[in-house]
């Protein structure tokens, strides 16, 4: 395999097992550190000095992950299909198992991590805010919730911000947004509208709401009946969503300007215009669901921007706190005079600690020349895989916007994603399996950038095996 040290000028070999660390520490004491990485200050560069964690200290009593692995089947509700990896720490855009071994981080927490592993601000946010205030309900004010809400509002079409801990919440919050809406607006109506329509390969939660506006049907059906009135249409089929718009049926249009969970699939200004002009004329609301691919993920800080076409709510959660639990639903004026004290709530959503955290990371991500670098680095890093992998019989599709791209395949992408961790870099997949998706640290360094896609183009003979 070609080695990481190999694109930054040395001759360095490293371990299938992808322990990079202490080949990092050699050639940081050869080169006199010129990739400019110094310790306790994260950036867009390889970090070269993170200690590998100590096992006894993890709590696991010398057994590992192996250990990890067995006493986790015994005490959790087996809801997840893991990696067979136990996380110890990270540090950028690095991550390192309770062994030390150490991976490149491609996943970001599925989009979370928006500022990498141990971001100097972000942590500065966390421990200035905690000793203070973490929580008090929203039975009180606080100022970092106001504050965030204030940054929000200002950088965005909203109006108005209503928390929640999670995205699925947050779709929540918005289902019943607009349907509060279609009552308030249609006072003497006896059948105001509250059906809702969704897309094909959409995804926007696991509650009882949002799982009903989410397309797969394996992940509906075990809990049916869910809730009702959901129509799903083809994404991108602008002539049968205005048709079923134009019913005056509909509450609202859920969608998303970038489908991550469904195979990074973009809209397009056509598309979204053709929603926006249906809902007008209809009292519709159209509902961004920017939980994967808004906050900069895209290269704007919120995805519909590279539209120009405005919702009247968007959602937004994962990246939003750094790693802490948020979400947020953005509104209009409009919408919020719909809603009154009682309406809905929350005891945690909102509290000083996650809200000055985010203050932390949506400062960082709003600049303007933060989001021009993810950007750059989005289009080389595409650029690059198609060049690397384009010609590869396996490969459909490579497509995405900024830090969100979406390698299509004709076969299931599990085993790449096995070979790539086995070789020290972590992946997702999308859609039916087959799409492999690469949302990293919005900070990742073009020279991390070199070393995903050369791992991703070394690993996947391992598709010609698995036919």
């Amino acid at each position: 395999m070609t080695s990481l040290a190999m694109f930054l000028g040395t001759s360095v070999s490293i371990s299938p097992a992808g322990d990079l660390r202490r080949q990092f520490n050699l050639i940081s004491q050869r080169e006199n550190c010129e990739f400019g990485c110094l310790r306790g200050r994260v950036s867009a560069c390889l970090n070269v000095d993170v200690s590998a964690p100590d096992s006894g200290k993890l709590g696991l009593g010398g057994g590992g992950s192996k250990q990890v692995i067995e006493e986790e089947g015994r005490v959790l509700v087996g809801t997840y299909a893991r990696n067979p990896l136990v996380l110890a720490s990270g540090e950028g855009c690095k991550l390192y198992d309770a062994e030390g071994r150490e991976y490149l981080d491609m996943t970001s927490g599925i989009a979370v991590n928006a500022l990498g592993h141990g971001d100097p601000d972000w942590v500065r946010a966390v421990t200035e805010q905690a000793p203070k205030l973490t929580h008090v309900s929203n039975v009180f004010y606080s100022i970092p919730q106001v504050e965030l809400a204030k940054r929000l509002v200002a950088s965005s079409f909203a109006d108005r911000v209503f928390f929640t801990n999670s995205g699925t919440e947050a779709n929540e919050a918005a289902i019943k947004f607009a349907r509060k809406f279609q009552r308030f607006s249609h006072p003497n109506e006896k059948d105001p509208a509250t059906e809702f329509i969704a897309f094909t390969n959409s995804f926007h939660g696991r509650t009882m709401g949002a799982l009903a506006l989410t397309s797969k049907e394996h992940y509906r059906s075990p809990f049916e009946p869910v809730v009702p009135g959901v129509t799903f249409l083809e994404y991108g089929n602008s002539e049968a969503a205005k048709e079923l718009i134009q019913s005056g049926k509909i509450a609202a249009v859920f969608v998303e300007p970038i489908q991550g969970e469904g195979g990074i699939y973009s809209a397009t200004k056509e598309f979204l215009l053709s929603l926006r002009k249906a809902c007008d004329g209809a009292g519709s609301l159209l509902v961004y669901d920017e939980v994967q691919c808004g906050l900069g993920r895209s290269g704007y800080l919120w995805a519909h921007e590279a539209y120009g076409v405005f919702p009247d709510i968007m959602t937004l959660a994962k990246p939003l706190a750094g790693g802490l639990p948020i979400g947020a639903v953005l509104v209009t004026e409009r919408v919020s005079a719909a809603m009154k004290a009682g309406d809905h709530g929350s005891t945690f959503a909102g509290s000083p600690l996650v809200c000055h955290a985010a203050i932390a990371v949506l400062d960082k991500i709003s600049n303007p020349s933060f989001l021009a670098g993810v950007a750059k680095k989005g289009h080389y890093f595409k650029e690059l895989l198609v060049q690397e992998l384009g010609k590869n019989s396996h490969v459909k599709e490579v497509r995405g916007l900024g830090l969100i791209i979406g390698i299509e395949l004709d076969v299931s992408a599990s085993p790449l994603v096995e070979a790539c961790r086995d070789s020290g870099l972590l992946i997702l997949t999308a859609g039916k399996g087959n799409v492999v998706r690469l949302v990293p640290p919005l900070i990742v360094s073009e020279q991390e950038l070199d070393y995903a896609a050369d791992i991703l183009h070394k690993c996947m003979p391992v598709l010609d095996q698995s036919i």
